[in-house]
């Protein structure tokens, strides 16, 4: 039985300890496809919260956004303290829960370099002084990076882990626009193609099941992300929740989301195509809470994961 190459694993052989990645939510932040710099509204499935850390003791501080016609932050010192109890809280979690000895600060919600530049390298500088941090990754969109913003990650990665995910999706430009993603599939090649000029790690996140696509262009989105030389993937079904355009189209019976039996072979088939060096972060994905709507298989993420590994079985691999 082959084992596909995980992200853990890598992390493991790179660091000979058990590293976890620490995930954050900065105040402040938002995206250029909700505020309206690119679009308004966001993508059709996104409820920005949903993919949010679980801080019950660390609430997330509103009422305000980042100007980003200002150099000026005057809530910079409040992010600081934010990221700083959010990183404590988490890691002592993960430390407890999991042995965790090392962490990657993960900067998740929203879009991670979509801040004046000033703001994001006191972020960074900040999160990478904690004890025992190894790295960063940050989660961003395509068309939200700098070149500016790639230099100085670039410095970062001379001595740090340095990782930058873009939401990637489709390679379909009928599907980008349908689902509202307010960029095109070159916007993201672009800049993944100078991401990894920069020398840096790329994290490619695909989406299987959007609105209109069948397996064949599910398949080419994954092989045109392989071709990108990205160095890692997440894979996700779509899901649908609560508060969303989706949501609405679902309710009108517009969109039928993907059914788990699809999403396993498609995930097969995917995994079977990936290049051996390209490690996997995530399998699926999926929502425990009143706020998801469809499809229902996505509620319990240890039943995917079991049923993962069946059908993994079938074709020699495992995860």
């Amino acid at each position: 039985m082959k084992q596909v190459y995980t992200f853990g694993t890598y992390l493991k052989e790179k660091f000979g300890t058990r590293v976890y990645k620490a995930p954050v939510s900065i105040l402040g932040f938002t995206c250029p496809n909700i505020d309206g710099n690119v679009a308004k509204g966001g993508c059709t499935f996104c409820e920005n919260d949903s993919f949010s850390p679980s801080l019950d003791s660390v609430k997330p501080l509103k009422g305000f956004f980042l100007n980003m016609d200002s150099k000026e932050n005057p809530h910079l010192e409040k992010q600081l303290l934010q990221l700083e109890k959010q990183f404590e809280l988490i890691s002592e979690k993960q430390k407890r829960e999991y042995g965790a000895e090392k962490f990657l600060v993960y900067f998740q919600s929203f879009t991670n370099t979509y801040a004046p530049f000033e703001t994001l390298k006191a972020l960074y500088d900040k999160a990478l002084s904690f004890d025992n941090v190894v790295g960063l990754s940050i989660g961003t969109r395509s068309d939200s990076v700098s070149e500016e913003v790639l230099e100085y990650l670039q410095e970062l990665s001379r001595k740090k882990e340095i990782w930058i995910e873009f939401g990637i999706q489709s390679v379909y430009d009928e599907t980008l626009e349908r689902i509202n993603r307010g960029h095109d599939s070159a916007n993201v090649k672009e800049w993944i193609l100078k991401s990894k000029a920069y020398g840096l790690n790329v994290c490619g996140h695909l989406i299987f099941g959007l609105p209109g696509e069948d397996r064949e262009m599910m398949m080419q989105t994954a092989r045109e992300a392989y071709s990108w030389g990205i160095d890692s993937v997440k894979y996700h079904p779509l899901y649908v929740v609560k508060r969303t355009a989706l949501a609405n189209e679902f309710v009108r019976g517009e969109f039928t989301p993907i059914s788990e039996e699809e999403y396993l072979d498609v995930l097969v088939e995917a995994l079977q195509l990936k290049p051996a060096d390209i490690h996997v972060q995530r399998v699926t994905a999926g929502i425990d809470d009143d706020s998801l709507i469809a499809p229902l298989w996505c509620r319990n993420r240890n039943e995917q994961v079991r049923n993962i590994n069946k059908a993994l079985k079938r074709v020699g691999l495992k995860y």
